[in-house]
């Protein structure tokens, strides 16, 4: 029965990939959903050659009671089949303004030095080399924050806010990936709240990005689902964490208002975000890390999945939980857009309040673990 539908698949996306495949949906208006369907496709079918391939060369993520809730050695080669899919389907689209061609170089030059990690492990620093590299590369192609009022040194307080953000956010995104489907899932949902916001402003190019991001992961996410038969890795954690930190910044470009244009991807970034700093603070105010070196390479089992597991949670019902409340905050960047400085103001606050009850179940959890 596999064999069928494995068969049936490279059958769809072989025509796809044609010359001639993709016309139909061309001609009637729905390249969308092509781009949606392929990335799918593409993401199912190399995810088990992913699987073959990490097991063959023993690319494994193994159990680590201190870190890691893990029980058997899982392939951490998923990024491996998010990446192929991604750049595959993008080249597809055959559409490539400036900055498209910047994020599939950057998306190249930053998988390199994660997949080289996931191979075999490197310093944290060289990582982080390679996130700064990427997220200039994305600058050197015109993309950048514009919400920094005009003074002096504006351009290179944008650069380098800009790139703050995008390894801020690849990090913070790739810190969540410790439960089966929590990161591939936070992607699917932040990307369709990034379309959505996209699609009304004639944001095209990013539009099919957007897709193209959710028709990946949702290929690839039956296999990383309870009980995952392949993890993101770094690779996959952080390029998907650094697409939708751009994603965030082209996707609200045509937003004429600064404040609403910073706000936004805030809200629907805001649980990776909360994560990392709370963490942080967590860390520092224990003791934990002192350094620089020791807050990158140091990796335990007090995020926010791990306080649900501690509270009961299941891992499954601690996924749709933050799924569901990544899903709120993106409703409330949604309608934020077009808000009323009231509306605007009311939901900074309902969404304030939100956090105050997620520091009650941090603290609660730590508390119980």
């Amino acid at each position: 029965m596999k064999k069928a539908y494995y068969v049936l698949m490279g059958a769809i996306a072989l025509y796809l990939l044609s010359p001639i495949g993709g016309t139909w949906f061309y001609q009637h208006n729905i390249r969308g959903f092509y781009v949606l369907l392929l990335g799918f496709i593409l993401a199912n079918l190399f995810t088990p050659i992913a699987v073959k391939l990490a097991l063959k060369f023993k690319i494994l993520d193994y159990p680590d009671r201190k870190r890691k809730i893990h029980k058997k050695p899982i392939p951490r080669l998923g990024g491996l089949a998010v990446f192929g899919a991604f750049i595959l389907v993008i080249l597809r689209n055959q559409h490539f303004p400036d900055y498209v061609v910047g994020i599939l170089i950057a998306c190249t030059v930053l998988f390199v030095f994660e997949i080289i990690d996931d191979i075999k492990p490197t310093s944290a620093f060289l990582r982080l080399f390679g996130q700064v590299l990427a997220a200039g590369i994305i600058v050197f192609f015109g993309v950048t924050i514009s919400i920094v009022p005009h003074m002096p040194g504006q351009k290179i307080i944008e650069v380098l806010l800009t790139i703050f953000w995008i390894v801020g956010i690849t990090n913070a995104f790739n810190f969540l990936d410790g439960v089966d489907g929590l990161a591939t899932g936070l992607a699917i949902i932040s990307a369709l709240c990034f379309y959505v916001l996209a699609w009304p402003l004639k944001e095209i190019e990013s539009g099919y990005i957007q897709i193209a991001v959710m028709g990946v992961c949702a290929g690839f996410l039956p296999y990383n689902w309870k009980p995952a038969k392949i993890f993101l890795g770094d690779s996959g954690a952080t390029l998907i964490g650094f697409l939708l930190s751009v994603l965030a910044i082209v996707g609200t470009l045509g937003t004429s208002n600064p404040v609403k244009a910073g706000i936004i991807p805030l809200l629907i970034m805001s649980i990776p975000i909360f994560d990392m700093i709370y963490i942080t603070i967590s860390r520092i105010k224990n003791g934990v890390v002192r350094t620089v070196r020791e807050w990158i390479e140091y990796t335990g089992k007090d995020h926010f999945h791990h306080r649900l597991l501690n509270m009961g949670l299941t891992e499954r019902m601690s996924v749709i939980f933050l799924c569901a409340l990544n899903l709120s905050f993106g409703l409330g960047a949604i309608v934020l857009k077009d808000a009323v400085s009231l509306d605007a103001v009311l939901l900074l606050l309902q969404g304030l309040i939100i956090f105050g009850i997620i520091v009650i179940l941090m603290i609660t959890g730590r508390e119980l673990s």
